[in-house]
């Protein structure tokens, strides 16, 4: 089950006592080990414009609190649980915590991997998993003398399960004393390398698909999802969209977006089902029609079993 919750890693970093604090500010942990700096940083009082500045390209994740990010050339933005943000290698970032206090902690997870980890797990996908596009490469970003630049489409990412799960994993295995902890954590790193470069195909198409259409042969087929959630979406019909086989179709939008067109579906499903859900006149029975299920029981445990409570039970705590 995935719970809202659930993405914002809430019991893999528990907050440090006071006697544990260095600095009010970002108070900063770090696990080191051969493939990666795993940092857990914690605010615990107000501040403005801090500076902070990692080694290598650095994947953070906000886990607790509320941040507003200054990165260069780019508008500041509200930084919060369940987002991630990808900075490029010795990018300076400056910080607001507007509402940190000693009772409401700010805390964020910082992995900085270095650019040779980067380009090995980039290269082993180009050579082996390519992308459905054939003149596209995957990349967390390149930028000139091999610097990782990371361009604002990307940088700000909602995180996905798949995402959060890994970055669950990969703080585990910093923190365990197990002997082979380099070895397990260079195979989570690529995983996590691996699902941020799907993220952001996720974000790019997912939500952007109407830029696409012409030039990406899935944002056809999401815009067809997006539009037809109350219709019968076979396999046949959206790998005819992509002019693709079945098995080619289903295959290389997984490695794409690391889930299945089914996958996808269902969610897209289920989140229109929760915008149904808040308009008060809408019965559960409605609900479940209009975002293309078919069946009450299955919709009523499915929406459980990925939200935690059923249809009626989150109609009743919408405001």
């Amino acid at each position: 089950m995935v719970t809202p919750s659930a993405l914002y890693l809430p019991a893999a970093v528990p907050p440090l006592s006071f006697g544990q604090l260095r600095t009010l500010v970002e108070n900063r942990t770090v696990f080191a080990l051969d493939a990666f700096e795993l940092n857990i940083f914690e605010t615990h009082e107000a501040a403005h414009r801090v500076p902070l500045r990692l080694s290598g390209l650095a994947l953070t994740t906000m886990l607790r609190g509320k941040k507003v990010m200054h990165l260069p050339g780019r508008p500041a933005f509200d930084y919060l649980p369940g987002e991630s943000v990808v900075v490029g290698q010795d990018e300076l970032m400056e910080i607001d915590f507007p509402d940190a206090c000693a009772r409401q902690p700010t805390q964020c997870l910082a992995v900085a991997i270095a650019p040779d980890t980067i380009r090995q797990t980039v290269d082993l996908l180009n050579e082996r998993y390519p992308r459905a596009e054939g003149h596209e490469a995957w990349a967390v970003g390149a930028g000139a003398g091999g610097a990782t630049t990371i361009g604002a489409d990307f940088a700000h990412l909602t995180n996905t399960p798949e995402l959060t799960g890994t970055l669950e994993r990969l703080v585990a295995v910093a923190r365990t004393t197990d002997a082979a902890k380099d070895v397990l954590a260079g195979f989570t790193l690529q995983e996590l390398l691996v699902r941020l470069m799907q993220t952001q195909a996720r974000q790019l198409i997912f939500r952007d698909y109407a830029h696409h259409l012409d030039t990406h042969r899935f944002a056809p087929v999401v815009q067809h999802i997006k539009q037809h959630l109350a219709d019968s979406l076979t396999i046949e019909k959206l790998s005819a969209l992509a002019c693709m086989s079945k098995a080619t179709f289903f295959r290389l939008f997984k490695r794409e977006f690391g889930l299945t067109p089914v996958e996808f579906i269902v969610r897209e499903r289920l989140a229109e089902a929760k915008r149904l859900l808040r308009q008060p006149l809408a019965s559960v029975a409605e609900v479940c029609l209009r975002a293309g299920f078919n069946n009450l029981s299955y919709f009523q445990a499915l929406f459980k079993k990925h939200e935690g409570l059923t249809p009626g039970a989150y109609k009743k705590q919408v405001p």
